[in-house]
């Protein structure tokens, strides 16, 4: 998102972690922006029963858990890396005076944050009120249309039926049943089994 060159100009500092570590945990205060180098970074919540819903999936060149940082609060959720990972860690302030002193950065995080808050928004409702194969295929479009591909192309979704259960509020179960009718019914593919839209 934001070009690592110009955040290690502004003094990020790349750090590691191994798989299965925690970045930050829900109520932490946020003190700092994060960006993924390499790896991939899985932001969830954990009801009172226990079960998990996942915010959202970062990897490469992706940011998160950046909202808190503008409006002084604690992060909503945690963020585990899910892979070996390398992040990119710019301190608040000198995030903030990034922002302030590069208009074209500041437009790019603000058109990332709104795109955050209009998925969302779709995916509050979709949860809310729709059968499964729509929470999913809503879900699967709208990965597809973050990679920017022709409607006609063949996507590849990176994710698996334990991701898309909890991105979607689903049992796993439901998920694969839920997959295989839509295969059935040729709204989508499956090769190998990995799902492809």
């Amino acid at each position: 998102m934001i070009n690592p060159s110009i955040l290690e100009q502004a003094g990020a500092k790349k750090i590691q972690f191994k798989k299965g570590e925690w970045i930050f945990r829900q109520g932490d205060h946020a003190l700092s922006y994060f960006q993924v180098i390499r790896g991939q970074i899985k932001m969830s919540n954990f009801s009172e029963q226990g079960q998990e819903f996942v915010q959202g999936l970062f990897s490469e060149g992706q940011s998160f858990g950046e909202p808190p940082l503008f409006v002084d609060v604690t992060y909503p959720a945690s963020a585990l890396a899910t892979t070996d990972c390398e992040l990119l860690k710019l301190g608040k302030e000198k995030f903030m005076n990034l922002l302030l002193s590069n208009p074209e950065v500041n437009l790019e995080v603000s058109k990332n944050l709104a795109k955050r808050l209009h998925y969302k928004a779709v995916m509050a409702t979709e949860i809310s009120s729709h059968d499964p194969e729509h929470r999913i295929l809503t879900l699967l479009k709208y990965l597809k249309a973050e990679m920017n591909l022709d409607a006609d192309a063949l996507f590849a979704i990176e994710l698996t039926r334990q991701q898309i259960a909890d991105m979607t509020g689903l049992r796993v179960e439901t998920v694969i049943r839920a997959i295989k009718k839509m295969e059935s019914e040729n709204i989508l593919q499956i090769k190998n089994r990995k799902v492809y839209l």
